[in-house]
């Protein structure tokens, strides 16, 4: 039994490092697409946003979600007192889901890079980690109020997001449209003489890539925070959606590079809800699929639409993310090859409800936001660069 538990621990221990290393990955990905003058911004705003996102999960996200508090003492916490599992399981357990509510905050700054004030992001940081993801989280994951009963009696099953498509990315990436809604545009971006930002280093944008791609294995496989329920089909699941992406991302984005390198995390993103479900080769095409919505998303958000998501985080996570949702509806079913256990109408209702929440949340948490702490930078501010008007130092100082 002491073995099992700490087997357990080892495990879910790997894979909350694995899913903290991916927030470098948040980092590179946005330096890389930012220009030059915002680059140590991103670093350090992602950094930042992971400290108070943690704190503000440990001190009330967590028990919100959970019901658990963790103010006790260090003999009660690692195994000694009820509602704690042995060897200190419940604190890596948090650690780990701590790492994925933390990849919230990263998400929406990919989204209004380059004109959001630092401490004002912060904060609403911590409130979306501290309040209003943990909110759903205890709904998806925890089956709060009731409302997975009614899914399950109403529509014969209970919604399945196995890694979070819709409790992280959905719910982030509609919570970054509203932020970049109520930001508005970073200044020379759009209007008579408007134009498009190239990156700053393709080469940083793809290392970004890759530490998410490897970290995104601890993402999915580990999510199931035991040895004994660990999936293979959830490593090749992930691993052929990843495929799909790229493929479908280099094909219809016309080699481009941006689009290429997003593509492998668009199939990411949309697999996790059904990557313990899935034929490999529905994965193949649950991944696909998702990246022709992120090439088509951004291009029709950019151009159609005027709506300057920096990096795409919408169409990448919130988009991708919603096709994950339902995807787990259609091809998780026995007839097409999947474990089964799951409705395509609970699927449905309840990614488009997580969505709903999340962008009407966000859109009240950022009006509020602009009342109390303007997030905006001023145009003087955006023109010098977030990097010398927010850490009064850039990205290479000895030039």
């Amino acid at each position: 039994m002491a073995e099992s538990a700490g087997l357990d621990v080892f495990f879910v221990l790997v894979g909350a490092i694995l899913v903290f290393a991916m927030h470098g990955g948040f980092a590179f990905l946005e330096l890389g697409t930012v220009r030059g003058k915002n680059q140590v911004n991103a670093l350090v705003k992602i950094l930042v946003d992971f400290a108070f996102s943690t704190l503000a999960y440990f001190v009330i996200g967590y028990s919100i979600a959970y019901g658990v508090t963790f103010f006790h003492n260090a003999a009660t916490l690692s195994g000694g007192g009820a509602g704690f599992a042995p060897q200190g399981f419940s604190l890596v357990k948090f650690f780990f889901l701590a790492t994925f509510a933390a990849a919230v905050p990263a998400i929406i700054s990919g989204g209004i890079a380059e004109r959001a004030k630092f401490w004002p992001q912060v904060i609403a940081a911590a409130v979306i980690v501290g309040l209003i993801y943990p909110f759903s989280e205890g709904i998806v994951w925890n089956a709060n109020f009731g409302i997975q009963a009614w899914l399950e009696s109403s529509f014969g099953a209970r919604f399945h997001d196995f890694a979070g498509s819709i409790q992280v990315h959905a719910l982030g990436g509609w919570l970054a449209l509203a932020a970049v809604l109520r930001m508005g545009a970073r200044i020379g971006r759009y209007g008579p003489n408007g134009r498009p930002f190239a990156p700053s280093s393709i080469p940083w944008l793809a290392l970004g890539t890759w530490l998410l791609c490897i970290g995104w294995f601890g993402f999915n496989v580990m999510s199931a925070q035991s040895v004994a329920g660990v999936s293979g089909l959830v490593a090749i699941n992930s691993l052929m959606a990843m495929v799909g992406g790229i493929i479908a991302a280099v094909v219809i984005g016309r080699n481009d590079p941006g689009f290429t390198h997003n593509g492998a995390l668009a199939g990411l993103v949309a697999v996790c809800a059904g990557s313990d479900l899935y034929h490999p080769l529905a994965a193949l095409a649950v991944g696909a699929v998702a990246g022709v919505i992120f090439v088509k998303g951004f291009s029709w958000t950019q151009e159609k639409l005027k709506v300057d998501d920096v990096l795409g985080v919408w169409p990448l996570h919130g988009l991708c993310g919603l096709w994950g949702g339902i995807a787990a509806g259609i091809f998780g079913l026995e007839a097409l090859g999947g474990m089964g256990g799951v409705s395509f109408v609970t699927q449905l209702v309840g990614s488009l409800t997580v969505s709903v929440y999340a962008f009407a949340a966000g859109y009240v948490l950022y009006w509020l936001s602009n009342r109390v702490a303007p997030v905006r930078l001023s145009d003087e501010q955006q023109r010098r660069g977030a990097d010398l008007s927010i850490h009064s130092i850039g990205a290479e100082p000895e030039f």
